[in-house]
């Protein structure tokens, strides 16, 4: 153990060492950080800004302005809608709504009025897009109100860091786990994407010449073949077609698994634009709902699925020498065979004795995943790729897939942990098992499981604790403690308090974390340790402590204990709290006819908005046929840093 912490730490200096750290305030006792294992020179600002993480949200009123006649529009159309539903026109009242907001939201986002010849032309674009009466939009401009105000340049730091990256031949990402930024070399990135490459042998390189023309061909031929033959219907069809217009090919990219050594990568196939991506969104809701009611006994989400299952199974199971054992399935997504991948499908289609399923037959579903399966494309440093073996990380169906393959490899090694009273779960491509067998028998059986398929590899982690998803479970002496687990990666970074989002949103951070703490946390000494780590994370982030406070406070209300918790009553008021059901899923389902959901970019000056825009709302429809109507206002946000900074298109 002590030479494991001198790893840790020898491992944290190694992160934290910058060249031009003498400039910089420290780091501070389990701040969040960056990683620059690159070892890029920073200033002192640039740094501080990449400290702030993936996730912040700087003040941004160019945006919200930016977007402001788009939204304006959306919220128009919206409203003619309603009126058109009650047969009424919509009339003038609409018009003198939205040339108001336009100017309370002006005001908000603090756009100067400028005379120049471009005003007209401004007016003019206005007015085309929300269809405003000339005379209501020039009367209304001396309303608006200018402002002096001055802000921290954020966007030309920014711009400074991506051009910094640029010369420097630097990679940005944010890491797989622990999600704070880390620097890279790009001469370090392909060579470990070229090794993973190799050793996977999932990928075929075509050379400079696009696949993605001949790709959207075959796609809409194949697809108007199904239709010919009346195996899909017109509308399917329509849905599922590509229109060249609106797709790209995907592009791999990989996160850096910075907790482990050697820093290796995941890869990851972005592919939201993808010929087949209609397809895969198509066949996964149709078949994930399936593949979920089938391993209902086997599969976990959450490591509080995991702690319920356990903590019922522990009461009458549980023993001195019970083994706890998690193992990973190496590289699941690509080492799965396309073709047998398409059988799993099949098979699980079998089980249910289904011959059809959302108007499509079996065959259908079979052919056309196995059409989606062999046809991932990608380009990666200027060079294309075809996927030959597994499917891409990033394509919906994918996961269906290895689900399924992964339910039916694992049907043997169920089978004979449930005879001997154990207990078998599985979140994707990790397990968890708890047995009361000697260790040299389970070592022995895990053995035996990797010979079962080729393409499945098997690693185990065997012990009297473990730690499955975000859980760590011990076996002291027959009796389960659990608490929350934080991988070697962790770094205490949350949204930061004085990112943009509104209130209630980092209202929402602390007040899962306690949940999390108090479902987790078996004893009142593990529950009073993670809770301190907690609010010295928040602190960190910049979070007030009375907020810190109250949400603790609100997690208790919620879940109507009265009591503060104590080393007498913890065990009992825990294990209310774990078997009452979450408050927001017991709430009352929206009316959608009797609500109007409008959403708006936030900024910084718009803490008064709702207020100002509901009594608009009123002043103009309440008296009006769509006086029933509730808006519901919600927020967008400004990029974040990850958008702005990230490039993952090679």
């Amino acid at each position: 153990r002590a030479a494991s912490r001198g790893q840790q730490q020898s491992t944290r200096r190694r992160r934290n060492d910058r060249p031009d750290s003498n400039s910089i305030v420290g780091r501070g006792f389990l701040a969040p950080t960056i990683i620059n294992e690159a070892q890029v020179k920073l200033t002192e600002d640039e740094y501080q800004l990449l400290k702030l993480g993936p996730r912040f949200i700087y003040n941004d009123p160019k945006t919200a302005s930016r977007r402001r006649l788009i939204e304006l529009a959306t919220v128009q159309r919206k409203i003619e809608a309603r009126f058109h539903e009650k047969k009424v026109s919509p009339g003038r009242p609409v018009h003198q709504f939205i040339a108001e907001l336009d100017i309370l939201l002006q005001n908000l986002h603090d756009i100067p009025v400028k005379s120049n010849p471009r005003l007209n032309q401004s007016l003019q674009q206005r007015q085309h897009v929300l269809d405003i009466p000339n005379y209501m939009i020039i009367s209304s401009q001396p309303q608006l109100i200018r402002s002096s105000k001055t802000k921290r340049n954020y966007d030309r730091l920014v711009k400074r860091l991506k051009h910094k990256f640029r010369l420097t031949d630097i990679v940005l990402r944010k890491t797989d786990k622990s999600k704070v930024f880390h620097l890279g070399k790009v001469d370090d990135y392909n060579k470990k994407s070229n090794d993973y490459m190799d050793k996977t042998q999932a990928y075929q390189c075509l050379g400079t010449q696009d696949p993605l023309p001949d790709l959207i061909q075959r796609t809409n031929k194949y697809l108007l073949d199904l239709r010919l033959a009346k195996w899909i219907t017109q509308k399917q069809y329509e849905q599922l077609c590509v229109n060249q217009q609106e797709v790209e090919l995907a592009h791999l990219y990989y996160l850096p698994k910075a907790h482990k050594t050697g820093t290796p990568l995941r890869p990851i196939i972005s592919g939201l634009k993808h010929p087949t991506i209609k397809i895969s969104k198509f066949l996964d809701d149709l078949l994930r709902p399936l593949f979920d009611k089938m391993a209902l006994d086997t599969t976990v989400t959450s490591g509080f699925e995991l702690l319920k299952k356990l903590k019922e199974w522990s009461i009458q199971n549980l023993k001195q020498e019970t083994l706890l054992c998690t193992i990973d399935v190496a590289d699941l997504y690509t080492m799965i065979p396309q073709v047998e991948g398409v059988l799993a499908l099949k098979k699980m289609l079998d089980h249910f004795k289904l011959k059809q399923i959302g108007g499509l037959k079996v065959e259908t579903i079979v052919r056309l995943s196995r059409f989606v399966m062999q046809n991932n494309y990608f380009s990666l440093n200027g060079q294309f790729y075809h996927q030959i073996r597994g499917g891409a990380m990033g394509s919906p169906l994918t996961l269906t897939i290895s689900n399924c393959y992964m339910y039916f490899y694992q049907q043997d090694i169920v089978k004979q942990i449930s005879n001997s009273g154990g207990l078998y779960f599985r979140y994707i491509d990790d397990i968890f098992l708890a047995v009361n067998w000697p260790i040299r028998h389970l070592i022995k059986q895990v053995d035996r499981w990797n010979q079962f398929d080729s393409n499945i590899r098997l690693s185990a982690n065997i012990s009297l604790h473990a730690n499955f998803l975000d859980l760590h479970i011990e076996n002291q002496n027959g009796q389960l403690f659990t608490n929350v687990y934080h991988k070697p990666s962790y770094e205490p970074y949350y949204l930061p308090f004085n990112s943009i989002p509104p209130l209630h949103m980092k209202k929402n951070i602390p007040f899962a974390m306690f949940l999390r703490a108090i479902r987790y946390c078996s004893t009142f000494n593990a529950y009073l340790q993670e809770r301190e780590s907690l609010r010295m994370a928040l602190l960190l982030n910049k979070y007030p402590g009375d907020l810190i406070t109250s949400q603790f406070n609100r997690v208790l209300s919620k879940f109507e204990i009265n009591d503060q918790l104590s080393i007498r009553n913890y065990e009992r008021l825990r294990d209310q709290l774990i078997q009452s059901s979450h408050p927001s899923r017991d709430r009352t389902p929206f009316d959608h006819e009797k609500m109007m959901f409008i959403h708006f970019t936030y900024c910084t000056n718009m803490k008064s908005f709702p207020m100002k825009f509901h009594n608009l709302w009123h002043k103009y429809f309440g008296d009006s046929p769509i006086n029933e109507i509730t808006p519901i206002l919600g927020t967008k946000n400004a990029d974040n840093l990850h958008k702005r900074l990230v490039h993952t298109r090679s």
